[in-house]
């Protein structure tokens, strides 16, 4: 332990050096802002990213027809690929490990009107199977969702959202059981349900075979969706070059045309991200801890410079008896106090300005949410800390400790 005349010495030594203490400190102070602004910035990137994928499954595959680019077998380019409720039942054979799908399709008439007595509101209509509820992430809040006796019989029944309700039912009225009209036709509001993505919120759901039979008058579909299940991620590259190849092989055009035939593989684009946010939170602890290192060594050349104007103080203490290792502790002592205050400053600094700017992304529409250090990191810059001040003053200190009494009485 250290006694109060080390703790004297070093506040003594401080209150002559002030300036020399404050910017050495300084230095300390602005790699540990630095690194935490930084690692808060890349976390409220990665936060908003992870927050657009919250409205989906994230491992949602969703295929759509397209058109191909690639003359085949004697066959021009420009050929549009329509999917059918065939090709539906297609995916689900291809793929038997995938747990949840869904067919989409999209319907349009009067301006996609929805009305309830005098209330009226124009929303999304999409025809789906009852998977859908597992892939968009829908929470149901009142009565059910679309079921497989809904699609099987083309019931004229609907699901919407809580926003949707407060639209249409502006007197209280309980939405579930209640007949709205879509265009001239009344449908039945079987449920209400609430998305985590706010732009879903204002879609109507019915079955895809009522959507079809009633507004579209075929069987065309225009998206194929399901979710991955438990596959692994190179199961499910081996799962959508098998789709691909069999929708080329069906619809005769070049397996290697990705304009006939598109496939988003949310997997795939959520295991990217995390993949790039290793390599971006990386280049951030490269940058801080660089930044912090600059620091460092700032204080182990004021210490240097503390030990060079303290040499016949040291060559005294060392003739009466002072062991190095008392010498080492004092040096250390000093340098591991500046660095340690003038970091947790920084860290303070830092933290203070990511919670002073976290409401004003939380309230607006940024691709940014949630700026903030977590408690790991804070500890694990208080770590830096404490061995970065070890570090600094590690050389001086030994330094201090070698020096000779008669060498030392004898400088200036």
């Amino acid at each position: 332990m250290f006694d109060t005349d080390n703790w004297q010495e070093i506040f003594g030594a401080i209150r002559k050096n002030k300036l020399r203490t404050f910017l050495t400190g300084f230095s300390v102070a602005w790699g540990i802002f630095i690194l935490v602004i930084l690692l808060g910035a890349g976390a409220g990137l990665e936060n908003g990213v992870q927050h657009e994928f919250e409205g989906d499954a994230r491992n949602t595959v969703r295929i759509s027809g397209g058109q191909t680019s690639i003359p085949y077998e004697g066959m021009k380019e420009g050929r549009s690929i329509r999917l059918t409720n065939a090709d539906y039942d297609r995916v689900k054979y291809l793929t038997p490990k995938a747990d949840h799908f869904s067919a989409r399709r999209w319907v349009w008439i009067e301006n996609n009107k929805i009305s309830y007595k005098q209330e009226y509101g124009i929303f999304d209509i999409l025809g789906v199977h009852p998977g859908m509820k597992h892939i968009e992430r829908t929470f149901i809040v009142k009565g059910r969702f679309i079921n497989d006796a809904d699609v099987k019989e083309a019931r004229k029944v609907i699901v919407v959202s809580r926003i949707i309700c407060d639209e249409l039912f502006r007197h209280g009225e309980e939405p579930v059981g209640q007949y709205v009209r879509t265009g001239s036709i009344p449908f039945l509001i079987a449920g209400v349900y609430e998305d985590a993505n706010k732009y879903d919120n204002r879609m109507v759901y019915m079955p895809v075979t009522t959507a079809q039979s009633v507004f579209a008058g075929s069987n065309n579909i225009n998206n194929i969706m399901f979710t991955t299940g438990e596959m692994t991620f190179a199961e499910n590259e081996a799962q959508i070059e098998l789709i691909r190849r069999d929708f080329a092989s069906r619809f005769r055009y070049d397996p290697n045309d990705l304009r006939a035939l598109w496939i988003r593989d949310n997997l795939k684009n959520y295991r990217q991200f995390q993949e790039l946010f290793v390599t971006i939170n990386l280049f951030i602890w490269i940058i801080g801890l660089g930044t912090i290192a600059a620091g460092v060594a700032g204080v182990s050349n004021i210490m240097v410079i503390v030990v060079k104007e303290r040499t016949r103080e040291i060559g005294i203490r060392k003739a009466l008896g002072a062991k190095p290792a008392s010498i080492v502790r004092l040096v250390m002592l000093e340098s591991v106090f500046i660095t340690a205050c003038a970091g947790y400053f920084g860290l303070a600094a830092g933290v203070g300005l990511l919670e002073l700017i976290t409401p004003v992304f939380e309230n607006s529409e940024s691709f940014f949410r949630h700026p903030q250090v977590n408690f790991g990191i804070a500890v694990g810059a208080t770590a830096v800390l404490v061995i970065a001040g070890i570090i600094a003053g590690f050389i001086p200190a030994r330094h201090a400790a070698g020096i000779s009494p008669i060498v030392a009485l004898r400088s200036n």
